[in-house]
């Protein structure tokens, strides 16, 4: 997943960023009918596998308020955290109500959307693009499946460490299915069966994504379940060289 074109540093909130383009799988999160399902704050939404095979995508919990699954993550988190894929933006606007300093990121325009109207701050974004604060966030979040985004949860681990300072959180929600593990190809389907464009998902369970981790060389913190949904937390890896924090500024 990568952008064609560098240009200024993109400015926050209900405004659409100028940065680079979306990765060529994002403009079907970006497009009906996800963006249809956030507007009306309910489903059905589905992921469809080449294969046929349909993952529920569970809209009515994401457009609520945060449930106990939730509040747990957000209580673990520290510093400023960076909510990749924040969605409809619950858990930036549960932050900023506590007075934290956060910012969700979303490739979906109406997610980014949502999530200001609720009072957070987001940024339309694909997090392998130049991000405000990169390598300045103490935590990260990659919930509600966001470990697949991409279908390389390698790339995506590495990205997170140059996102992240040194020794950062990141709180991660897996597949409650401990021996899942899988790279796919998917379209979001909706209601009418109108899939948009293919792109690539990965799905783990926590076994595969600690392998993942320890062999990129994060650091296994903690492991938990609350209300059948499955979580760790990983510390980033120490800092590479080449890996130069910039400027933080959001």
């Amino acid at each position: 997943m990568s952008g064609a074109r560098a240009t200024a540093t993109p400015r926050l909130g209900s405004q659409r960023a100028p940065g680079r383009p979306l990765p060529t799988a994002d403009p079907s999160w970006s497009a009906d009918p996800y963006a249809d399902a956030l507007r009306a704050g309910r489903g059905p939404l589905f992921l469809r596998r080449t294969d046929g095979w349909l993952l529920p995508l569970d809209v009515e919990r994401w457009c609520a308020e945060p449930d106990p699954a939730d509040l747990d993550v957000l209580g673990r988190c520290e510093g400023a955290v960076l909510d990749v894929g924040c969605g409809p933006g619950r858990l930036v606007a549960a932050l900023a109500a506590l007075g934290r300093r956060a910012l969700g990121i979303d490739v979906s325009e109406a997610a980014v959307a949502h999530t200001v109207r609720r009072g957070g701050r987001a940024l339309r974004a694909s997090v392998f693009d130049p991000l405000p604060g990169t390598g300045r966030w103490d935590t990260a979040l990659l919930t509600d499946g966001n470990i697949g985004i991409g279908g390389d949860p390698a790339a995506l681990l590495h990205r997170m460490a140059r996102v992240l300072t040194a020794g950062g959180l990141l709180l991660a929600e897996t597949v409650p299915c401990p021996d899942v593990d899988e790279r796919v190809t998917v379209r979001v389907t909706g209601p009418c069966d109108t899939p948009g464009a293919p792109f690539p998902w990965a799905r783990l369970g926590t076994p595969a994504l600690m392998r993942r981790a320890r062999a990129c060389g994060w650091r296994a913190e903690d492991r938990w379940s609350t209300d059948g949904r499955a979580f760790v937390a990983l510390r980033a890896p120490a800092r590479t060289p080449a890996a130069t924090p910039t400027d933080p500024r959001g």
